[in-house]
């Protein structure tokens, strides 16, 4: 077993978050030691000044050890303003660049950047998209995810680290947040456990890809693995999908199987930024595909039960 001296230590920004908490919860049950940070958020100064003392405190325990830094934040949806990604985007290439001057040379370490499928190739052709397609985003959420992967690529390049570009699909599963107007999956099991209509945004036509977020924890730990195995000054795009795209329509169904009940739903207006045909497929690392092993009505009845049981308990659904 690792001490805690040898062990690798890994940085998990964004650890609240649905991708952040498992991916946390992953690397300790491997051995890692983890970090995490308590981030406001809400003020980008105060954001950057404590990024910037948890970079230092981070500095000080990776030197001579294998190390992770994983950026799992980002409140934006598809729907989210200009303005608000705008301060997104300027917080991570401030931080990108406080990174790239503490790095001294022949560190062992990769950056991990968990970003979203949807919101790059919402304007690409011909699905499905690849890590070979060209990103071509529609409004200002993809375009936010895109500048923070040429920012982190400059940096990388210049200090010889090690970067994964993860373009991850809809990712569901146990503790996704209520309150953001995102997460088709976790909308249906609120809906049959407070028995209210969902409403649908997008017609039932519509085609996604979903990963069980603790298949994609494990995928996103392969990933930084293999990652190291790159040249130094790497930066691999990585399609991080389960690769069974379904419908919308199909969802629905397979929900209302699931909750052995019926299911509303409703039409609502809206849907600005979503397309069709989501369809994803990766041509890079197979053996990462292999980890997406959860099956859809599996990953749902345990997304079901945690949600029926935020409800149950009376208190806020996101703590």
């Amino acid at each position: 077993m690792s001490t805690a001296t040898d062990a690798p230590v890994a940085w998990v920004v964004g650890a609240g978050g649905l991708v952040g908490r498992h991916l946390v919860a992953t690397l300790r049950e491997a051995g890692w030691e983890v970090l995490t940070s308590r981030v406001p958020w809400s003020d980008e100064q105060a954001t950057v000044e404590v990024l910037a003392a948890d970079l230092a405190r981070f500095a000080g325990r990776r030197t001579g050890r294998t190390w992770l830094l994983a950026w799992c934040a980002g409140a934006g949806v598809v729907a989210t303003g200009e303005e608000a990604l705008a301060a997104e985007r300027r917080v991570f290439e401030r931080f990108t660049a406080l990174l790239g001057d503490s790095t001294g040379e022949d560190e062992d370490g990769v950056v991990l950047l968990a970003s979203s499928a949807g919101g790059l190739y919402a304007g690409s052709a011909d699905p499905p998209f690849t890590e070979d397609t060209p990103p071509v985003p529609l409004v200002a959420y993809g375009r936010t995810k895109l500048a923070m992967e040429e920012a982190l690529t400059g940096v990388v390049a210049r200090t010889g680290l090690r970067a994964v570009l993860a373009r991850a699909a809809n990712v569901y599963g146990p503790g996704q947040t209520l309150g953001k107007p995102q997460g088709l999956l976790s909308r249906l099991c609120l809906s049959d456990a407070t028995l209210s209509p969902l409403p649908l945004f997008v017609s039932l036509d519509t085609i996604r890809d979903y990963v069980y977020v603790v298949d994609l924890a494990r995928m996103l730990v392969r990933c930084a693995e293999l990652a190291r195995e790159e040249p130094r000054g790497t930066s691999v795009v990585k399609v991080v999908a389960s690769g069974r795209p379904v419908t919308v329509g199909h969802l629905v169904s397979e929900a209302r199987r699931v909750f052995h009940r019926p299911l509303r739903t409703a039409i609502a207006p809206g849907g600005d930024g979503q397309v069709l045909d989501l369809r994803l497929a990766s041509v890079r690392w197979p053996e990462v595909d292999a980890l997406a092993a959860t099956p859809l009505a599996a990953g749902l009845a345990a997304t079901a039960a945690d949600v029926r049981a935020r409800v149950v308990a009376g208190g806020p659904l996101d703590a």
